[in-house]
């Protein structure tokens, strides 16, 4: 059984892409917002936040200019948590007769759901309200992924594994 030593130590989304892989993915949720843009965003809320607070305090209502402080600390430590919960993805690779789905989590912590091609059952299971589920599924054991996806996204990315799930066993 072969297990890449590049999938064990993840910390970029970029590394988790396979040059020697049938197929290779990496799911990643979106961020809209790049860091030069929360960059500006937290400029423009700290100079609005303290214009207020100084208008305030020169009214004489000195206490008002440390909650819009707090407003801006807890605005920047929500975007931050948001940031660092963005450092989570999943890649799947199909190299070498294995199916390697690999999650990691936001903060770097690693694991590998190893599967036979010839054997994984992937599914595809729309729900109620546009929510669609995949996962794979062998001898006994199913591992639900792509959650961070859009359902249009999700839809993609099936017709992408299955299309690489049948070449393969058609091979």
């Amino acid at each position: 059984m072969h297990q890449s030593p590049k999938l064990q130590n993840l910390q970029r989304p970029e590394d988790a892409l396979l040059e020697e892989a049938e197929f290779s993915a990496v799911l990643t949720a979106h961020r809209s917002l790049s860091q030069r843009g929360f960059i500006i965003l937290m400029a423009a809320i700290s100079a609005v936040s303290f214009a207020a607070g100084y208008y305030f305090f020169t009214l004489g209502a000195w206490p008002v200019p440390g909650f819009f402080g707090l407003d801006v600390l807890l605005i920047y430590i929500a975007f931050k948590l948001n940031y660092r919960a963005g450092r989570a993805f999943e890649a799947v690779n199909l190299i070498d007769h294995e199916l390697i789905l690999t999650k990691v989590d936001p903060k770097g912590r690693v694991k590998n759901y190893t599967f036979n091609p010839r054997w994984v059952t992937f599914e595809v299971e729309e729900r109620p309200g546009e929510r669609i589920e995949l996962s794979l599924s062998s001898h006994g054991r199913t591992t639900r992924f792509a959650a961070n996806l859009t359902s249009e996204e999700k839809r993609d990315f099936a017709q992408a594994l299955r299309g690489a799930l049948a070449r393969y066993r058609a091979a």
